[in-house]
């Protein structure tokens, strides 16, 4: 194939994000968008000259696709996914995987007996930031790891009911918990705590508006995830970590690394959704495969967001030993 004919589950934010870069690949054509909402979806698919359908479904029928990329609200995964792996179309899916952990393991059963092509957007993974961090702790491994996730409460109305979301951890300080697995390795066992601030501008909400998790990494590092969207603002979100003298501070958009000279901070190059999209686009053509998150690492994520939740929700430490033993 010279081209990947690509459609789009889902028509929101993320899904504008994703087609603002891909419209720019030569080698893709962005052939069909659905949504529930067909008005959004007529919206974005004549921005890109594509064909809009109310239900996924027709689309597919309809539609002769190479690989599908899903930007759906949490809740709505599982049931889209199976069909995809039945047709045996390859897709980048975007974070979370599901509300719950036994959705997105069966989802991880088809994949893997089906041997699809698949992406989770992970993005922090892709930036050059988290490379230059990567190569420091290779001789030099953190022993410390403090996350953040200090914000606001994201304007969708699903995003602040657990049913919906699966809570702040699972749905978007998982980038963090992501990272730390990647820069300072599995985490074996977890420990959190949440509450939930009664407001009058969220009469729904019932998902913990303030968490931290403790974690036991592998390695013998320990460290801590402190979420909140409390705020009205974006006040920090990042990852701090700590070594035989050497701070290490990653954040969306730079790095600082602090040897004790200074704390010299440096912005990120390159886009980082670019280079997921383009690795995705490739594996798909079948070139080299070097997408940093399939969905069987990614899963691992989702477990561990999935234990912390777990664990806050029932008020005890999780051992991810014996999750990960069972999923063997």
């Amino acid at each position: 194939m010279d081209k990947v004919r690509l459609g789009f589950i889902g028509a929101g934010g993320i899904a504008n994000r994703h087609l603002d870069v891909l419209r720019g690949f030569e080698d893709v054509q962005i052939v069909a968008l659905s949504d529930p909402s067909q008005d959004r979806a007529r919206d974005l698919a004549g921005r890109v000259g594509a064909v809009d359908y109310g239900d996924y479904r027709a689309m597919l029928d309809r539609e002769p696709l190479d690989a599908v990329y899903i930007c759906i609200p949490p809740s709505a995964h599982g049931e889209i996914e199976s069909t995809l792996v039945e047709r045996g179309l390859p897709f980048f899916v975007e974070k979370p995987l599901a509300v719950d952990g036994a959705t997105a393991e069966r989802i991880l059963r088809d994949v893997e007996r089906k041997g699809l092509v698949t992406a989770v957007g992970y993005h922090w993974r892709y930036l050059d930031t988290t490379e230059e961090a990567q190569a420091l702790l290779a001789s030099n491994p953190a022993r410390l790891a403090l996350g953040y996730w200090l914000d606001s409460t994201p304007p969708p109305a699903w995003w602040a009911r657990e049913a919906q979301s699966g809570g702040q951890m699972i749905e978007q300080t998982t980038h963090i918990f992501d990272l730390a697995r990647l820069l300072v390795g599995e985490v074996e066992r977890v420990s959190a705590f949440g509450g939930t601030t009664r407001r009058e501008r969220f009469p729904d909400l019932d998902i913990y508006d303030v968490t931290t998790a403790n974690l036991q990494f592998a390695s013998g590092a320990v460290g801590n995830m402190a979420s909140t969207c409390l705020l009205n603002w974006s006040h920090r979100v990042g990852l701090h970590l700590f070594g035989d003298g050497m701070t290490i501070e990653l954040g969306a958009n730079e790095i600082m690394i602090d040897v004790g000279r200074g704390r010299p901070v440096r912005g990120a190059q390159g886009d980082p959704v670019v280079r997921e999209d383009r690795d995705f686009i490739d594996a798909v053509l079948g070139r080299e495969n070097r997408i940093r998150s399939p969905y069987r690492e990614a899963i691992k994520t989702h477990r561990l967001t999935v234990a912390a939740n777990q664990s806050a929700r029932e008020g005890r430490m999780i051992d991810l030993t014996e999750n990960e033993a069972a999923h063997v």
